[in-house]
């Protein structure tokens, strides 16, 4: 079960835009190519090779399942690099992703229903922000900076009750609004969240991906059902309580797949907007998941 199951794009949102939607969207290899003779088989006898795989290891069961699916790589890469700094090379997204793609064909059971693709784009994605993150590309003195807005924003909030506003804030810190602004981005932007991460965010929990906890038809434990209906339905309700651009960025990241850069061109926002609005929504979504699986434990 994708995401795309959990996140239904309601009939009042539009998503057309003056960009060409089709180029946006694209194919989910990239550029439509000629498939390769040797990659063009039935879904049968994947799944026997899978089996083969899963079974005895042989190396020419695994080089062909990777060099089948080696095109994920650079399809994720290709969607992750416009929300990422200059800094950070294309290729550094490839070797991260390539890594990704080694562990999800090493632990991928065939037996689960779920198709690789799916499983491979997901294992990819979190190899890559895993990377990403430890690399830590916000300057020091940025979150130096970022250190003292939250301060000011604490002790405001402990003294009054109430949110301080950016003018107080500049007043302060003696930092204009628009560098206010750019630092809260810089490390918003740093801070790289899905729904294809830890299904809730607490220390203690396990690090199982939400998409994961969703199984295929065939194998789901009649026990399990009403866990999941219960995940299903706070969810879709959290999106419904979302301000409605948050909604569609969500809408447009995971059902129609644009990229932040894409999504902010059909938004007329920043990337960086795009990446905060993101970043908001998927907050609100896990403090809510954190409650029912505290109630379900």
């Amino acid at each position: 079960m994708s995401i795309k199951s959990l996140i239904k794009k309601p009939q009042s949102i539009s998503v057309k835009s003056p960009v060409d939607e089709k180029k946006l969207i694209g194919n989910a290899f990239g550029e439509k190519q000629p498939l390769r003779k040797e990659f063009d088989i039935t879904d049968e006898e994947e799944l026997k090779i899978w089996r083969n795989f899963k079974n005895l290891r042989l190396e020419k069961d695994k080089n062909y399942l990777i060099r089948k699916y080696s095109p994920l790589v650079k399809y994720v890469a290709g969607k992750i690099a416009p929300t990422v700094p200059a800094s950070v090379e294309f290729n550094d997204l490839i070797g991260f992703g390539t890594f990704g793609l080694l562990d999800a064909v090493n632990k991928f059971d065939p037996d689960k229903g779920v198709k690789f693709k799916t499983y491979g784009i997901t294992r990819i994605r979190g190899q890559i922000y895993d990377e990403l993150r430890s690399l830590d590309w916000v300057p020091r003195s940025i979150r130096q900076k970022y250190k003292l807005i939250e301060e000011v924003k604490q002790n405001y909030k402990e003294e009054t009750g109430q949110p301080i506003k950016d003018e107080a804030i500049s007043s302060q810190l003696g930092m204009s609004s628009e560098e206010i602004n750019r630092i809260s981005s810089m490390i918003n932007d740093s801070n790289v969240g899905s729904l294809d991460d830890a299904w809730s965010s607490k220390k203690d929990a396990d690090d199982t991906p939400l998409i994961e906890t969703l199984k295929a038809p065939e194998h789901i434990d009649p026990f399990s059902c009403v866990e999941e209906d219960e995940i299903k339905a706070t969810i879709g309700n959290e999106i419904k309580k979302l301000p409605e651009k948050e909604k569609k960025v969500l809408i447009l990241y995971y059902y129609e797949e644009l990229t932040l850069k894409e999504i902010g061109k059909i938004l007329q926002v920043t990337e960086s907007r795009v990446s905060q609005l993101h970043s908001k929504a998927i907050r609100h979504i896990r403090a809510s998941l954190d409650g029912i699986k505290k109630n379900l434990i």
